[in-house]
């Protein structure tokens, strides 16, 4: 953190997920939080990366389109069209 924001400026972002919230790596935070401003997330909060979302609707459109796509170009067609 002291090299990517030396000017003391950054921020650890914590998203609680299951194996970054375990044992070791609470602690490590406990004994280095004095290194660099620690955020807070709330638990189990929704998911702030969109990509999984877009990502099931042009799935959900492909599956939907007939006639489906037959070649990589119909496929790419399909989801510019999406």
């Amino acid at each position: 953190m002291s090299i990517v924001h030396c000017d003391g400026l950054g921020q650890f972002q914590q998203d609680n997920a299951i194996h970054h919230a375990s044992r070791v790596a609470t602690k490590w935070l406990q004994e280095h939080s004095s290194d660099f401003r620690h955020f807070h997330w709330p638990l189990k909060s929704p998911e702030m990366n969109i990509t999984a979302d877009i990502r099931d609707v042009l799935l959900h459109a492909v599956k939907n389109r007939f006639p489906p796509p037959r070649t990589p170009m119909d496929l790419w067609t399909v989801l510019e069209d999406e």
